[in-house]
Protein backbone atom coordinates (compact mmCIF):
# COMPACT_ATOMS: atom_id res chain seq x y z
CA UNK A 1 0.00 0.00 0.00
CA UNK A 2 1.35 3.42 -0.91
CA UNK A 3 2.37 5.63 1.98
CA UNK A 4 -0.08 8.33 0.90
CA UNK A 5 -3.03 5.92 0.92
CA UNK A 6 -2.10 4.49 4.32
CA UNK A 7 -1.61 7.99 5.70
CA UNK A 8 -5.05 8.99 4.44
CA UNK A 9 -6.73 5.98 6.03
CA UNK A 10 -4.93 6.52 9.34
CA UNK A 11 -6.07 10.12 9.27
CA UNK A 12 -9.73 9.07 8.89
CA UNK A 13 -10.14 6.79 11.87
CA UNK A 14 -12.88 6.07 14.36
CA UNK A 15 -12.01 4.54 17.74
CA UNK A 16 -14.54 2.11 19.16
CA UNK A 17 -14.51 2.04 22.98
CA UNK A 18 -16.49 0.27 25.66
CA UNK A 19 -18.19 2.38 28.36
CA UNK A 20 -16.14 1.10 31.29
CA UNK A 21 -15.28 3.06 34.43
CA UNK A 22 -11.90 4.25 33.14
CA UNK A 23 -12.85 4.86 29.50
CA UNK A 24 -13.49 8.60 29.77
CA UNK A 25 -10.14 9.20 31.47
CA UNK A 26 -8.31 7.17 28.80
CA UNK A 27 -9.99 8.98 25.92
CA UNK A 28 -9.29 12.42 27.39
CA UNK A 29 -5.67 11.51 28.01
CA UNK A 30 -4.83 9.88 24.70
CA UNK A 31 -7.31 10.58 21.89
CA UNK A 32 -7.03 13.78 19.81
CA UNK A 33 -10.23 15.76 19.38
CA UNK A 34 -10.23 15.18 15.62
CA UNK A 35 -10.65 11.41 16.08
CA UNK A 36 -14.25 10.21 16.13
CA UNK A 37 -15.08 8.07 19.17
CA UNK A 38 -17.79 5.41 18.98
CA UNK A 39 -19.25 4.01 22.19
CA UNK A 40 -20.60 0.47 22.35
CA UNK A 41 -23.67 -0.67 24.30
CA UNK A 42 -23.99 -3.71 26.53
CA UNK A 43 -26.99 -6.06 26.58
CA UNK A 44 -26.18 -6.67 30.25
CA UNK A 45 -25.74 -3.07 31.44
CA UNK A 46 -28.18 -1.43 29.04
CA UNK A 47 -27.96 1.93 27.29
CA UNK A 48 -27.38 4.24 30.24
CA UNK A 49 -23.56 3.80 30.43
CA UNK A 50 -23.37 4.44 26.67
CA UNK A 51 -25.51 7.56 26.83
CA UNK A 52 -23.72 8.95 29.87
CA UNK A 53 -20.26 8.51 28.38
CA UNK A 54 -21.45 9.94 25.07
CA UNK A 55 -22.73 13.08 26.80
CA UNK A 56 -19.50 13.58 28.77
CA UNK A 57 -17.19 13.06 25.80
CA UNK A 58 -19.32 15.32 23.59
CA UNK A 59 -19.14 18.03 26.28
CA UNK A 60 -15.34 17.65 26.17
CA UNK A 61 -15.27 18.43 22.46
CA UNK A 62 -15.29 15.01 20.82
CA UNK A 63 -17.47 13.91 17.95
CA UNK A 64 -19.12 10.88 19.53
CA UNK A 65 -21.13 8.13 17.87
CA UNK A 66 -23.18 6.08 20.35
CA UNK A 67 -24.36 2.58 19.55
CA UNK A 68 -28.16 2.33 19.84
CA UNK A 69 -28.95 -1.39 19.50
CA UNK A 70 -32.52 -2.08 18.42
CA UNK A 71 -32.97 -4.92 20.89
CA UNK A 72 -32.22 -2.63 23.86
CA UNK A 73 -35.08 -0.26 23.03
CA UNK A 74 -38.27 -0.76 25.05
CA UNK A 75 -40.68 1.10 22.74
CA UNK A 76 -41.18 4.21 20.61
CA UNK A 77 -41.24 6.45 23.65
CA UNK A 78 -37.88 5.09 24.80
CA UNK A 79 -36.41 5.73 21.34
CA UNK A 80 -37.81 9.26 21.31
CA UNK A 81 -36.31 9.97 24.75
CA UNK A 82 -32.91 8.77 23.54
CA UNK A 83 -33.14 10.91 20.41
CA UNK A 84 -33.96 14.01 22.47
CA UNK A 85 -31.15 13.30 24.91
CA UNK A 86 -28.54 12.77 22.20
CA UNK A 87 -29.62 15.82 20.22
CA UNK A 88 -29.36 17.91 23.38
CA UNK A 89 -25.76 16.67 23.72
CA UNK A 90 -24.99 17.76 20.15
CA UNK A 91 -24.76 14.25 18.73
CA UNK A 92 -25.38 14.10 14.96
CA UNK A 93 -24.35 10.49 14.24
CA UNK A 94 -25.62 7.19 15.66
CA UNK A 95 -24.77 3.57 14.91
CA UNK A 96 -27.80 1.25 14.87
CA UNK A 97 -27.06 -2.49 15.07
CA UNK A 98 -29.63 -5.12 15.94
CA UNK A 99 -27.76 -5.93 19.15
CA UNK A 100 -27.35 -9.14 21.10
CA UNK A 101 -29.99 -8.74 23.82
CA UNK A 102 -31.97 -11.99 24.04
CA UNK A 103 -34.84 -11.60 24.48
CA UNK A 104 -35.27 -8.04 23.15
CA UNK A 105 -36.26 -5.38 25.65
CA UNK A 106 -39.28 -4.46 23.55
CA UNK A 107 -40.85 -4.66 20.11
CA UNK A 108 -37.71 -3.95 18.06
CA UNK A 109 -35.89 -7.14 17.10
CA UNK A 110 -33.74 -5.69 14.31
CA UNK A 111 -32.17 -2.47 13.11
CA UNK A 112 -34.43 -1.82 10.11
CA UNK A 113 -37.59 -0.95 12.10
CA UNK A 114 -35.56 1.48 14.22
CA UNK A 115 -34.07 3.12 11.14
CA UNK A 116 -37.55 3.46 9.63
CA UNK A 117 -38.85 5.01 12.84
CA UNK A 118 -35.96 7.49 12.90
CA UNK A 119 -36.84 8.47 9.34
CA UNK A 120 -40.46 8.97 10.43
CA UNK A 121 -39.17 11.23 13.21
CA UNK A 122 -37.63 13.48 10.58
CA UNK A 123 -34.14 11.93 10.46
CA UNK A 124 -32.92 13.65 13.64
CA UNK A 125 -29.31 12.61 12.98
CA UNK A 126 -27.32 13.64 9.93
CA UNK A 127 -25.51 10.28 9.90
CA UNK A 128 -26.78 6.79 10.72
CA UNK A 129 -24.55 3.72 10.50
CA UNK A 130 -25.33 0.03 10.05
CA UNK A 131 -23.30 -3.16 10.38
CA UNK A 132 -21.62 -5.20 7.64
CA UNK A 133 -20.23 -8.73 8.02
CA UNK A 134 -17.22 -9.58 5.82
CA UNK A 135 -16.69 -12.75 7.84
CA UNK A 136 -19.96 -14.64 8.16
CA UNK A 137 -22.34 -13.82 10.98
CA UNK A 138 -22.56 -16.83 13.32
CA UNK A 139 -26.37 -16.93 13.11
CA UNK A 140 -27.32 -15.26 9.81
CA UNK A 141 -26.55 -16.38 6.25
CA UNK A 142 -24.35 -14.06 4.17
CA UNK A 143 -27.06 -13.50 1.57
CA UNK A 144 -29.42 -12.29 4.30
CA UNK A 145 -26.89 -9.85 5.76
CA UNK A 146 -26.24 -8.33 2.33
CA UNK A 147 -29.98 -8.17 1.62
CA UNK A 148 -30.39 -6.40 4.97
CA UNK A 149 -27.90 -3.73 3.91
CA UNK A 150 -29.89 -3.25 0.72
CA UNK A 151 -33.12 -2.88 2.72
CA UNK A 152 -31.51 -0.33 5.07
CA UNK A 153 -29.81 1.77 2.40
CA UNK A 154 -32.68 4.30 2.17
CA UNK A 155 -32.26 5.16 5.85
CA UNK A 156 -28.58 4.65 6.68
CA UNK A 157 -25.69 6.79 5.46
CA UNK A 158 -22.73 4.44 5.99
CA UNK A 159 -21.66 0.88 6.87
CA UNK A 160 -19.18 -0.22 9.53
CA UNK A 161 -17.72 -3.62 8.76
CA UNK A 162 -17.22 -6.09 11.56
CA UNK A 163 -13.75 -7.43 12.22
CA UNK A 164 -12.09 -9.27 9.35
CA UNK A 165 -8.59 -10.74 9.40
CA UNK A 166 -8.49 -12.11 5.85
CA UNK A 167 -7.64 -9.64 3.05
CA UNK A 168 -9.21 -11.90 0.41
CA UNK A 169 -12.47 -12.22 2.33
CA UNK A 170 -12.57 -8.47 2.91
CA UNK A 171 -12.01 -7.73 -0.77
CA UNK A 172 -14.61 -10.26 -1.90
CA UNK A 173 -17.18 -8.83 0.51
CA UNK A 174 -16.67 -5.23 -0.63
CA UNK A 175 -16.94 -6.30 -4.27
CA UNK A 176 -20.07 -8.34 -3.52
CA UNK A 177 -22.00 -5.56 -1.81
CA UNK A 178 -21.09 -3.18 -4.63
CA UNK A 179 -22.39 -5.68 -7.20
CA UNK A 180 -25.68 -5.60 -5.28
CA UNK A 181 -25.72 -1.80 -5.72
CA UNK A 182 -25.18 -1.12 -2.03
CA UNK A 183 -23.35 2.19 -2.48
CA UNK A 184 -23.07 3.40 1.13
CA UNK A 185 -19.51 4.34 2.15
CA UNK A 186 -17.75 1.71 4.26
CA UNK A 187 -15.67 2.25 7.39
CA UNK A 188 -13.49 -0.86 7.46
CA UNK A 189 -13.35 -2.54 10.86
CA UNK A 190 -9.78 -3.31 11.94
CA UNK A 191 -8.49 -4.49 15.30
CA UNK A 192 -5.83 -2.29 16.80
CA UNK A 193 -2.53 -3.66 18.17
CA UNK A 194 -4.28 -5.79 20.77
CA UNK A 195 -2.42 -7.68 23.49
CA UNK A 196 -4.13 -10.97 24.28
CA UNK A 197 -3.66 -10.71 28.06
CA UNK A 198 -5.25 -7.26 28.14
CA UNK A 199 -8.06 -8.38 25.84
CA UNK A 200 -8.84 -11.28 28.18
CA UNK A 201 -8.74 -8.93 31.17
CA UNK A 202 -11.11 -6.51 29.44
CA UNK A 203 -13.50 -9.33 28.56
CA UNK A 204 -13.70 -10.57 32.13
CA UNK A 205 -14.55 -7.06 33.36
CA UNK A 206 -17.59 -6.75 31.08
CA UNK A 207 -19.71 -8.96 33.31
CA UNK A 208 -19.95 -12.70 33.90
CA UNK A 209 -22.78 -13.44 31.47
CA UNK A 210 -21.55 -11.13 28.75
CA UNK A 211 -17.94 -12.25 29.13
CA UNK A 212 -18.94 -15.82 28.45
CA UNK A 213 -20.85 -14.71 25.37
CA UNK A 214 -17.93 -12.54 24.21
CA UNK A 215 -15.32 -15.28 24.64
CA UNK A 216 -17.51 -17.92 23.02
CA UNK A 217 -18.49 -15.77 20.06
CA UNK A 218 -14.96 -14.51 19.40
CA UNK A 219 -12.72 -17.45 20.35
CA UNK A 220 -10.99 -17.29 16.95
CA UNK A 221 -9.91 -13.70 17.68
CA UNK A 222 -7.86 -14.87 20.66
CA UNK A 223 -6.10 -17.47 18.55
CA UNK A 224 -5.12 -14.81 16.02
CA UNK A 225 -3.92 -12.38 18.67
CA UNK A 226 -2.07 -15.07 20.67
CA UNK A 227 -0.13 -16.64 17.79
CA UNK A 228 3.37 -15.13 17.50
CA UNK A 229 3.25 -12.90 14.45
CA UNK A 230 -0.36 -13.94 13.92
CA UNK A 231 -1.87 -10.47 13.72
CA UNK A 232 -0.24 -7.16 12.85
CA UNK A 233 -2.65 -4.35 11.87
CA UNK A 234 -0.41 -2.76 9.25
CA UNK A 235 0.17 -6.13 7.57
CA UNK A 236 -3.57 -6.59 7.19
CA UNK A 237 -3.85 -3.07 5.73
CA UNK A 238 -1.00 -3.68 3.32
CA UNK A 239 -2.42 -6.97 2.10
CA UNK A 240 -5.87 -5.37 1.74
CA UNK A 241 -4.52 -2.45 -0.28
CA UNK A 242 -6.22 -3.33 -3.54
CA UNK A 243 -9.61 -3.88 -1.89
CA UNK A 244 -9.39 -0.66 0.12
CA UNK A 245 -8.17 1.61 -2.65
CA UNK A 246 -10.12 0.45 -5.71
CA UNK A 247 -12.21 3.35 -7.07
CA UNK A 248 -15.35 1.24 -6.71
CA UNK A 249 -14.64 0.24 -3.10
CA UNK A 250 -16.05 3.36 -1.48
CA UNK A 251 -13.93 3.03 1.67
CA UNK A 252 -14.40 6.10 3.86
CA UNK A 253 -11.81 5.24 6.51
CA UNK A 254 -10.90 2.84 9.28
CA UNK A 255 -12.99 1.83 12.27
CA UNK A 256 -10.45 0.73 14.88
CA UNK A 257 -11.65 -1.69 17.53
CA UNK A 258 -9.55 -0.66 20.55
CA UNK A 259 -10.96 -3.17 23.08
CA UNK A 260 -10.28 -0.25 25.46
CA UNK A 261 -6.55 -0.42 24.77
CA UNK A 262 -6.90 3.22 23.87
CA UNK A 263 -3.41 4.54 24.67
CA UNK A 264 -1.81 1.59 22.86
CA UNK A 265 -3.97 2.12 19.78
CA UNK A 266 -3.18 5.81 19.51
CA UNK A 267 0.54 5.20 20.08
CA UNK A 268 0.51 2.61 17.29
CA UNK A 269 -1.31 4.97 14.92
CA UNK A 270 1.06 7.86 15.66
CA UNK A 271 4.16 5.68 15.33
CA UNK A 272 2.95 4.34 11.99
CA UNK A 273 2.19 7.85 10.73
CA UNK A 274 5.67 8.97 11.79
CA UNK A 275 7.24 5.95 10.11
CA UNK A 276 5.60 6.67 6.76
CA UNK A 277 6.56 10.32 6.91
Amino acid sequence: MGAEVLRTLLGRVRYEVLPARSTEEKVLAHVPRDVVVTVTASPVKGLEPTLGLTERLAASGYRVVPHVPARLLRDDAHLKDIVDRLRAAGVDDVFVPAGDADPPAGAYDGALPVLRRLSELGRPFAEMGITGYPESHPLIHDDITIQAMWDKRAHATYIVSNLCFDPRVLGDWIARIRRRDVTLPVHVGVAGPVQRAKLLSMATKIGVGESTRFLTKHASWFLRFATPGGYVPERLLTRSAEALTAPSAGVAGLHLFTFNQIAETERWRRALLDRIG
